[in-house]
C-alpha cells in the first residue's frame, strides 16, 4: 500500500507523543448511514474510520438504539467511537446522548469531541483537521451543532471530491470509482493515524501534520 512505511513511522511517533492525562476521555464520531447498501458510498468514510480505529485498538462495537459504540483504550487514552444509527440528517441525537452519558460538557468539547466527515469541496487523497466552524452544509454536522448548541468541537473532514453533472444528494451516495478505491483505503489509514494524532499529541501538532496530507490518484488503474 502507498502508506504502509510511512504509517508505520506515524505510528512510532504517536507511541512517543504527549499524552493528556489518562483521566480524559474522547468521542470520536464517524458519520454515515447504516445498511449494508450504503457502506461503500462517499457519504459513509467516517464510518469506515471507526471500523479502522476499532480494530487496530481491538475497540469492539456493539450496536444500541441509536448508536454502534465501542469503549477502550487509544495509545492510553480513554477514547468511546461512536457511529450514530439515525442515518446522516439525525445524527446529533446519538452524539447528544452519548456526551450527556460520558459527562462531557458542551464547553469543553474541543478537547473532548472529534466529528469524522466526508466533504465535498476536498479532493479525493487529501483530508483536513478543523477547529469548529460552520457545518458546510454538511447535514450531519448541522444536525450535531443543533442538537449540541455549538459549532466547538473538532472535525477531521475526508475529500470525497465533487462532480458538478451530478446532483449532490446523488453523488454522495454514489461508490468510489475503481482508481479510487485503493487510495480510499490509504486514505482511511491516514485518517485514523490524525485521530490518533488529536487525541495523544493535540489539535495544533496534528493540523500541522496532517493538513498537507494527500495522496494521489492513480488514474492508470481505471480500468
Amino acid at each position: 500500500m502507498v502508506l504502509k512505511y510511512f504509517c508505520t513511522a506515524l505510528d512510532k511517533i504517536s507511541k512517543g507523543g504527549h499524552k493528556v492525562s489518562p483521566s480524559s476521555m474522547w468521542v470520536v464520531v464517524g458519520l454515515g448511514n447504516p445498511g449494508k447498501k450504503y457502506f461503500t458510498t462517499r457519504h459513509n468514510i467516517g464510518f469506515r474510520v471507526i471500523d479502522r480505529l476499532s480494530e487496530k485498538y481491538g475497540i469492539p462495537l456493539e450496536e444500541k438504539d441509536l448508536y454502534m459504540i465501542g469503549k477502550g483504550v487509544m495509545e492510553g487514552i480513554n477514547v468511546i467511537l461512536l457511529k450514530p444509527l439515525t442515518f446522516m440528517n439525525r445524527s446529533g441525537l446519538a452524539v447528544k446522548k452519548i456526551l450527556k452519558k460520558a459527562n462531557i460538557s458542551a464547553d469543553n468539547l474541543m478537547n473532548r469531541l472529534i466529528v469524522v466527515h466526508d466533504d465535498l469541496d476536498i479532493d479525493v487523497g487529501t483530508i483536513k483537521i478543523r477547529r469548529g466552524g460552520s457545518s458546510g452544509g454538511h447535514r450531519g454536522i448541522e444536525s450535531i451543532i443543533q442538537e449540541l448548541g455549538t459549532k466547538d468541537f473538532v472535525r477531521i473532514k475526508i475529500g470525497i471530491g465533487r462532480d458538478k453533472t451530478i446532483p449532490v444528494e446523488e453523488y454522495v451516495l454514489q461508490g468510489f470509482k475503481s482508481y479510487e478505491k485503493n487510495l480510499v483505503e490509504d486514505v482511511i489509514i491516514l485518517t485514523s493515524h490524525a485521530v490518533t494524532a488529536v487525541v495523544t499529541e493535540g489539535i495544533d501538532k496534528a493540523m500541522n501534520k496532517y493538513n498537507r496530507s494527500q495522496i494521489k490518484i492513480d488514474k492508470t488503474q481505471s480500468q
